[in-house]
């Protein structure tokens, strides 16, 4: 499954939606990707799952890498 990650990179500074950063990764459930990316220390907004037209759309994206985990 693909899951798109939308984050902060300072987890300790307010969220400002201005500021808001995305990555898509592929893993088997959203506990995973949480486990996955806690090292990194990001202040995670929202997790989504991406499947279906949505993913579609996002993969035409020039934006779109996949990191595996």
């Amino acid at each position: 499954m693909i899951f798109k990650v939308y984050y902060q990179e300072n987890a300790l500074q307010v969220p400002v939606r201005e500021n808001t950063l995305s990555l898509y990764v592929e893993a088997e459930s959203e506990r995973e990707v949480r486990a996955s990316l806690k090292e990194r220390k990001y202040n995670i907004e929202l997790i989504q799952l991406l499947e279906g037209n949505h993913l579609e759309y996002e993969q035409a994206s020039q934006n779109f890498k996949v990191e595996k985990i």
